[in-house]
């Protein structure tokens, strides 16, 4: 009875020291961002659903923000439930962004954007990106649609600042578009050669006129 106890003990404290052991895992593994963003640019809020047209607008943004060379990763925190079992990270976004940072960087700088109510978290970002997201306004509650708004302007911000401004994405502001200024000036070149040939067709037509009533 004596040995059976005494290896129960052993197997108790064997199994306490493995768990231990593994703290760092184990987050990993119950973080939501970590994982989505892996393969996506943008983490959602699990509830309520962020509007349709806000995630159209985001993803597209993130986007033409990576591929004009600047691979940012957002991810936008609604309430504890979106950090898994790190819910202590609730209200504290350069904290969050700070652990988020090692769970999704592996092979070199991984831009980073966190969202929440109270404010914004970065990470892979210069000193000057920085204080451009430090300087723009909270959310304007805790609600998806307003993080995602939030998010949209700061990731404009956080482009531009980093030299790798959003371009031909509707709905940014600031984004500029190359392809409505081409259709601009394609409408201007158009208009002026309309001009140019109703004028030379009226020029034409006088001349003819002329010469008619010189033969008479």
């Amino acid at each position: 009875m004596a040995r059976f106890l005494l290896a129960a003990l052993l197997a108790l404290l064997v199994a306490l020291s493995s768990a231990a052991l593994v703290p760092a895992a184990a987050l990993a593994d119950g973080d939501p961002a970590s994982d989505v963003l892996l393969g996506e640019n943008v983490f959602y809020p699990y509830s309520p659903n962020t509007g349709p047209a806000l995630q159209k607008t985001l993803n597209a943004e993130t986007a033409a923000a990576k591929r004009a060379g600047f691979p940012l990763k957002v991810a936008l925190i609604a309430s504890p439930v979106d950090l898994g079992v790190i819910p202590d990270l609730f209200g504290k976004p350069q904290r969050y962004a700070d652990f988020l940072d090692q769970e999704i960087s592996f092979q070199g700088t991984q831009p980073l954007l966190v969202v929440m109510w109270n404010g914004y978290g970065v990470a892979g970002i210069g000193a000057g990106a920085k204080a451009a997201v430090a300087a723009l306004p909270k959310p304007a509650s805790k609600q998806p649609d307003d993080l995602a708004r939030a998010a949209i302007t700061a990731v404009a911000k956080l482009a531009k600042q980093t030299g790798h401004p959003v371009r031909d994405v509707p709905g940014v502001p600031g984004a500029s578009s190359s392809s409505n200024s081409t259709v601009v000036i394609i409408a201007v070149l158009v208009a002026a050669a309309l001009a140019t040939a109703g004028g030379l067709a009226l020029v034409t037509v006088r001349r003819r006129r002329a010469g008619a009533e010189a033969v008479r």
